[in-house]
């Protein structure tokens, strides 16, 4: 998966970097052939066929839109 990388720099951080929060997150996305995932307005939006489930955000909690698998994983983070 790869992705534009114009979002905020604290969710890059969480997102990319080994010891960030948000790190398990983007291994799981990175398996799950399902999700894809689209930067708007700095922040990181999440889909399963089509349909978002979830919205991260660099110092906001994460907004969960859908109930799915991955958002148990973050919902585990917190």
């Amino acid at each position: 998966m790869t992705i534009d990388t114009n979002m905020c720099s604290h969710l890059q951080k969480k997102l990319f970097e080994e010891d960030g929060i948000y790190h398990p997150l983007w291994i799981a996305m990175q398996d799950d052939p399902e999700l894809t995932a689209v930067v708007r307005s700095r922040q990181l939006h999440i889909y399963r066929n089509d349909k978002k489930v979830l919205v991260l955000a660099g110092k906001s909690a994460p907004k969960v839109i859908r109930e799915d698998t991955i958002c148990k994983l973050v919902q585990k983070m917190q």
